[in-house]
């Protein structure tokens, strides 16, 4: 019995022996697969996000870019893109502020009195990033206090952790053992320098704890197992992730599974490889369909570069485009929206690609504005030349409305009209305002005439009443034994004296006049040559009543002398030919018709050489 019994403690103590060695293994194999587990850590999945060409963005743009990455509050990550858009932003800001100096040099300023004054938007962008700098400035302040107060958190529980595996073996040491595993897993991080020492100083006393308490190795067996259960949980959950067809959220789903397996403690040794390998190859799985995702996109990225490049040709033709009118400028700003809208519909590229393909088109996109904007500027410098000729216009126009010549001041006026007419765009703020004083100045003056013509228009009627009886009385006396010639040249005479007739009346009452005269003349019996040189002087004596009546008879005595010129000319040129023509039956009869011209020509210089004479009378 006393062998039995030695040969069961040895029994026991070789028991215990290996049970530690094993142990031992256990926690270091734990270690080894908390070391995969953080190389596997290291392969999570970030999102896929397409980078945006800050440089093709407006001021306004980037300040909404920045807004929404600032509202992230991710300062780890948007400190890469803050950088970008204020880079972006600081090569306008720049431009700008060099184009102000040099029109402040240009406009006789000196460089030491310049001062750049920041528009509403530049203030606005650069206080958000000084209140980035800031707050960034304060995270990381406190994520680098809060790491040394994690660390000494962990270094406390290391302390208690101590004193547990260095006292003496109590019942309720395994319930501590857990409570410090649960209090070191919501610890957030510490200091880099200090983790890894950490996690071997844990490692190891945990380790020393289970050796050391092989009493207690039944509940760690136990632990273990329920351990097995939740990591094999896991597993299946991992292991249905290689279905869901949002791949982002496959993976985002893995990555927290891979956070909760390495919190959770270790499995039986037998267990863990087995375990590892399992939830390794349901990793790997997920991460196989991204892989075959991306290669598959890669054809995809292939077309959607060949379609961009054609896109990039399309608006090629607009960079260099000029135009003199708005329309204009507005039908090719539509078309160039809808390149872009083209292009932003179109998926992305192949990454490598990327940034040149978008610095070529938005390259070319902003060139296209610059132009359009230059249009704009050069459009409001002729605005504000034409505002200056308006108001020169309207200064004038004003200064006329009190005037009573009536006729002059009316002729000046409608000049005025004619030239604002001609005048050009003016400023669209302004345009109106110019416009209706403009009109108003016009509208007073020929209101003002309306009114003074009340007067005069009762005098026209008389007139026309006059010279309607004064055409009926010429008709009576063709009639009568009385006529003379020097009869009718008075009552032409009378008829011209009187004053003017209603507008809408002239033409008729003329007509009148002019049947009743040639009445009169077929009565005196005027005939031939001496009627048309009568009528002619007649005419001549109606036009003396003609307000514009020596402007008309310049212009007739004009036509009258180009009539007698080229009629000479003609005739020159017909006796030049006479003498080309031969000695025959043909030539006699063309000298016989180019005779006939020249005399028909001859008479008709005499009878307009009469004219000019008559003309010359009056």
């Amino acid at each position: 019995m006393s062998t039995d019994k030695e040969m069961s403690d040895e029994d026991k103590v070789t028991q215990a022996t290996q049970s530690q060695e094993a142990q031992g293994k256990d926690e270091l194999s734990n270690e080894t697969n908390q070391a995969s587990e953080e190389e596997l850590d290291q392969e999570e999945e970030t999102e896929v996000e397409e980078e945006v060409d800050y440089s093709s963005l407006s001021k306004e743009e980037l300040v909404v870019e920045l807004k929404a990455v600032l509202a992230l509050q991710n300062y780890a990550k948007a400190d890469q893109k803050v950088n970008e858009i204020k880079s972006a932003y600081d090569e306008y800001f720049h431009k700008e502020k060099d184009e102000a100096l040099q029109q402040f040099l240009a406009d006789g300023g000196e460089a030491d009195d310049f001062q750049f004054k920041k528009s509403n938007l530049d203030t606005e962008f650069y206080v958000l990033i000084h209140d980035f700098k800031v707050k960034k400035s304060e995270f990381f302040k406190d994520q680098e206090k809060q790491k040394e107060q994690n660390l000494q958190a962990k270094n406390a529980i290391l302390d208690r952790l101590r004193d547990l595996v260095d006292g003496e073996e109590t019942t309720l040491s395994i319930n501590a053992i857990k409570s410090i595993q649960e209090e070191w897993k919501k610890i957030g991080q510490v200091p880099a320098a200090q983790n890894r020492n950490l996690w071997a100083s844990y490692n190891a006393l945990m380790d020393r704890f289970y050796d050391n308490r092989s009493i207690y190795f039944e509940l760690k067996e136990l632990d273990r197992k329920k351990n097995l259960e939740q990591k094999t949980e896991i597993c299946e959950k991992a292991e249905t992730l290689v279905k869901v067809e949002d791949l982002t959220e496959a993976i985002k789903a893995l990555n927290d599974l891979h956070e909760e397996f390495k919190h959770i403690g270790p499995v039986p040794r037998e267990e863990q490889e087995a375990l590892w390998t399992r939830f390794k190859t349901a990793s790997d799985a997920v991460y196989d369909r991204r892989k075959e995702y991306y290669d598959s996109q890669k054809e995809v990225y292939k077309d959607n570069l060949e379609l961009k490049e054609k896109l990039i040709l399309k608006l090629e033709e607009y960079a260099e485009f000029k135009a003199s009118k708005i329309k204009e400028w507005n039908v090719k700003t539509k078309e160039v929206l809808a390149i872009q809208k083209e292009w932003e519909a179109v998926g992305p590229v192949p990454k490598e690609l990327g940034k040149e393909i978008n610095k070529k088109f938005w390259s070319l996109f902003k060139h296209f504005f610059q132009n359009k904007n230059h249009f704009f500027k050069e459009l409001d410098e002729v605005r504000l030349a034409n505002k200056n000729k308006a108001e020169e216009l309207i200064v004038q126009a004003e200064g006329l409305v009190d005037s009573t010549a009536w006729q002059e001041t009316a002729n000046k006026l409608i000049a005025l009209q004619q030239e604002w007419r001609n005048l050009g765009p003016t400023p669209e703020k302004v345009r109106d305002d110019l416009y209706n004083r403009f009109k108003k100045a016009c509208d007073s003056f020929f209101e003002n005439r309306r009114s003074a013509n009340k007067a005069v228009n009762k005098e026209f009627d008389e007139n026309l009443k006059t010279k309607i009886a004064l055409c009926e009385e010429i008709k009576a006396e063709a009639d009568s034994e009385s006529l003379s010639e020097e009869s009718l040249e008075s009552k032409i005479l009378q008829f011209n004296e009187i004053g003017f007739v209603p507008r809408k009346n002239m033409k008729e009452v003329l007509a009148s006049f002019n049947e009743a005269v040639d009445y009169y003349v077929e009565k005196l019996g005027i005939q031939g040559g001496n009627k048309d040189e009568f009528l002619f002087r007649l005419n001549l004596n109606k036009l003396q009543s003609d307000p514009n009546g020596n402007r008309v008879l310049n212009k007739k005595e004009h036509g009258i002398r180009k009539q007698i010129s080229d009629l000479e000319n003609n005739i020159t040129l017909w006796k030049n030919n006479l003498e080309f023509f031969a000695a025959s039956k043909t030539a006699d009869k063309l000298k016989d018709q180019f005779d006939d011209k020249i005399k028909k020509a001859e008479t008709e210089i005499d009878k307009l050489k009469k004219k000019l004479s008559i003309l010359r009378e009056f």
